[in-house]
């Protein structure tokens, strides 16, 4: 071809170009573009802003339905003669904030999805992106599935639901203990006795601890000199266990008497026998600090101290912080 065919060639190309360019910019071309900006907006722009507010409204008034439900739950359990939550009540505020939380998920999925066809994205078209996304994320996504497949069975069975106290065994960090604030198919929210809030996935729950259910077991420890007789020291927790049952504030937290199961431990200057009793749920380790107070004086009273060195020990750790003060407050009703 000759060169001055060639040369005519791309003069033609780059004037045309610039003919486009400069139909582009003309006022009528602007005012085109901007004409079909403002029409989009008032059809389908309109309606993705109506569908996401209308999801935002959804969303919150699903929020709003389960803290009424769980405020009338609360409201019921305050207005009854009842000491501890049933174990009905807990598992209900469990299910409705699963509840809750998976029609948050699935509204969030269909506005989603309707955006997408409002866009005139192919839903079809999405299979194959979506596999080769679910593949490179395969290895994360499927600890959230193992998450919400745990959840799911924590409140089928009914392990434990709102104000449990419970011990988590968590893969590789130990234990997680507190009371259980949130449920979720996904996490479970504790609040220990300081304060802290733990998010625990439900995945990583290994062993389920529940110190609440039904009712709970009150122990406690009494170390005594090795050379006291056994027969008064028994004789002594006997009497005091009839006592702090009968007391009418301790015998509405208590579903039998405390009695000594005899010597557990021996050593060479001292010797432990165990007391226990059944409580309420969540009542024991406030049973078990007051019922300490109440031997100690009781054995003073007959001459007989704590062993040296020693001290009266109850059978489980309990979330500290009222100690003291249940002490000072128990401290009137050994008389």
């Amino acid at each position: 071809m000759p060169m001055r065919e060639v040369f005519a060639q791309a003069g033609s190309s780059v004037l045309a170009r610039a003919d486009l360019t400069t139909l582009a910019f003309a006022p009528g071309a602007t005012e085109s573009v901007i004409g079909r900006f403002y029409r989009w907006m008032a059809t389908n722009g309109l309606e993705i802003v109506i569908w996401i507010l209308g999801g935002i409204l959804v969303v919150r008034f699903i929020r709003w339905s389960a803290q009424k439900f769980n405020d009338r739950i609360e409201a019921k359990f305050h207005n009854s003669d009842l000491i501890v939550q049933s174990e009905d009540s807990k598992h209900r505020r469990a299910m409705i904030d699963v509840v809750s939380w998976t029609l948050v998920v699935v509204v969030g999925i269909i506005v989603f999805l309707h955006i997408l066809t409002v866009f005139k994205v192919p839903l079809s078209g999405l299979v194959g992106p979506t596999a080769v996304v679910g593949a490179a994320l395969g290895f994360g996504a499927q600890r959230v599935v193992q998450d919400i497949l745990a959840g799911f069975f924590v409140v089928a069975e009914r392990q434990y639901g709102y104000g449990d106290v419970v011990a988590l065994t968590v893969t590789g960090n130990g234990e997680a203990e507190g009371t259980v604030e949130d449920v979720t198919l996904r996490i479970t929210r504790l609040r220990t006795s300081e304060g802290e809030v733990i998010t625990v996935p439900n995945g990583q729950v290994i062993k389920t601890t529940n110190r609440s259910k039904d009712w709970a077991r009150a122990v406690v420890d009494v170390p005594v000199p090795a050379d006291s007789d056994i027969g008064v020291v028994n004789e002594v927790l006997s009497e005091v266990g009839q006592r702090f049952y009968n007391d009418p504030y301790w015998h509405d937290l208590l579903l039998d008497a405390p009695s000594p199961l005899g010597v557990t431990n021996l050593e060479l200057d001292s010797m432990t026998v165990r007391m226990v009793t059944r409580t309420l749920p969540g009542k024991q380790f406030e049973v078990s600090r007051a019922l300490r107070a109440w031997i100690v004086r009781a054995l003073a009273r007959r001459g007989i101290n704590v062993a040296s060195g020693k001290e009266v020990q109850a059978g489980s750790a309990p979330p500290s912080g009222h100690s003291e003060a249940d002490a000072q407050a128990s401290s009137g009703g050994d008389k």
